[in-house]
């Protein structure tokens, strides 16, 4: 006899068929284009927002939301649902100039220059404040957006920082985790 089980989420009880969608990569003009391709390839969710900080927040206290509202609005009346990213991989240039420390730091200890994905450190107090300030912002605006499905927090976890505010963190953990070096090396074969 073959069970049946009800939706892990009512608001799309069948399989997610989909992918990224960068709409602020391009004019506005396209967009409803895309929806039409998005209806005819049968997507039902797209992956919103991963790469778009500077987007939604050109400038240190100034916030863009307009682009995107348009973006959850028309997935709303095309049927398809929202992944939206929090843009932490990829944060913007006037938050590597007015704190420096926020890029990670090479295994040679030079600090790397604004220009990567994935070039953060994530021991920065800088750079933890800005990513809360923004995912804040974006959890305040559309928590109850009807095209809303899931969350997606970061994006690519890769990038090693070894600055000394991570080395110390990371010594800490070690400490913590295995009491002594000599237990470390135990563990790992070393």
């Amino acid at each position: 006899m073959e069970r049946t089980f009800p939706p892990v989420n009512p608001k799309l009880p069948r399989f997610l068929h989909g992918a990224d969608y960068n709409p602020e990569q391009w004019s506005p003009e396209v967009w409803q284009e895309d929806m039409r391709l998005m209806k005819l390839a049968n997507v039902n969710v797209a992956t919103v927002g991963v790469f778009s900080w500077v987007s939604l927040q050109p400038e240190p206290d100034r916030f863009e939301f307009g682009w995107l509202d348009t973006i959850m609005d028309s997935l709303t009346q095309n049927g398809i649902h929202a992944v939206l990213a929090t843009p932490s991989a990829a944060h913007p240039a006037w938050l590597s100039h007015q704190h420096p420390e926020v890029l990670r730091t090479d295994a040679s200890g030079r600090r790397r220059r604004h220009g990567n994905r994935v070039n953060f450190c994530p021991n920065s107090t800088a750079y933890r404040e800005a990513c809360a300030a923004i995912a804040r912002r974006l959890a305040e605006r559309y928590k109850d957006h009807p095209a809303l499905l899931l969350w997606h927090v970061s994006n690519e976890y890769s990038g090693l920082c070894y600055c000394e505010k991570c080395a110390g963190a990371f010594r800490k953990w070690v400490n913590e985790k295995y009491g002594s070096l000599d237990e470390l090396n135990e563990r790992y074969w070393t």
